[in-house]
């Protein structure tokens, strides 16, 4: 036996504890489905790098990891999105074969490379219903997985990934959606990311032509505040309903100090939370 030697089996596992140990360093990204599209939530400090951006006109691409690498990733998946668009249709470049491509290259470069990269990513494709959106997570070994509803990966991400589960529903607002990943990216305890360091984009279906769309600023903020709003009202009748209603006094003291009873006033009705014209529709400056 030669000097050195390890098996096959054995350099395999070291390359994946290598990539996971560097992704576990990363912050997690979650991407998960609203009534109107895909929702992308990331904490990022910078404003330079981005962990979110768009591929073509339906698909968005989301990453951890090490930067200069799934940037490699990134830019490799435009030029094949703006080649095959060009070439053929625009409507002939889709998720999945984004997907494939990217499986295809993580894997020979998992088994043929020293080293592995250390990234996950995410390639969502918004379609024209619910049904037809496509979110895919890719490993750093080319694993494919097709996620349902939502996806998180990068450091704590089954932790992450448990507390969507949790709150996690079909067919949410965009402002109810992004409360849900804002509290799964939150620990327990701990305090949600201040707006200047998160990162949001979404893919949104009623857009014309290109559905990505990134939300900053006071856009951001209104929909952080109606996250705020519409949670609070469930916690008014909950307090109210917990009081045992008194029982009737019987006898004749009862009979002669019987007055009429008024009824009952209705709780008062506050305002709409999440007013539709605080929604960012896509028709304003960026």
């Amino acid at each position: 036996m030669p000097f050195g030697y390890a098996s096959p089996e054995q350099i395999m596992r070291d390359k994946a504890d290598y990539a996971r140990k560097g992704i576990a360093r990363g912050r997690s990204v979650v991407v998960l489905q609203y009534v109107d599209g895909i929702l992308f939530v990331a904490p990022n400090p910078s404003r330079a790098l981005h962990k979110i951006s768009e591929i073509y006109d339906r698909i968005g691409f989301a990453a951890v990891g090490r930067y200069n690498e799934f940037e490699e990733l990134r830019l490799g998946g435009i030029r094949y999105a703006d080649i095959n668009g060009y070439t053929y249709d625009r409507s002939d470049v889709t998720g999945r074969g984004l997907a494939n491509l990217y499986a295809s290259n993580l894997g020979r470069i998992f088994t043929e490379s020293i080293k592995s990269l250390e990234v996950e990513v995410v390639v969502a494709e918004v379609g024209d219903n619910p049904d037809g959106d496509a979110i895919y997570r890719l490993t750093f070994d080319g694993s494919v997985f097709d996620e349902h509803g939502f996806a998180a990966m990068g450091g704590q991400a089954d932790a992450v990934a448990g507390r969507l589960k949790e709150r996690y529903r079909e067919s949410m607002s965009l402002a109810d959606a992004l409360g849900v990943a804002l509290t799964a990216l939150t620990e327990p305890g701990g305090e949600r990311p201040p707006v200047a360091q998160l990162e949001v984009a979404v893919l949104d279906r009623n857009r014309e032509h290109r559905k990505f769309l990134r939300l900053t600023g006071a856009r951001l903020e209104r929909l952080l505040a109606q996250t705020t709003t519409s949670a609070t009202p469930s916690s008014t009748p909950s307090a109210t309903s917990a009081t045992p209603p008194e029982a009737p006094a019987t006898g004749p003291a009862a009979e002669s100090s019987e007055t009429p009873e008024t009824p009952p006033t209705a709780p008062p009705t506050g305002p709409p939370t999440g007013p539709e014209g605080d929604v960012d529709d896509g028709s304003g400056p960026l």
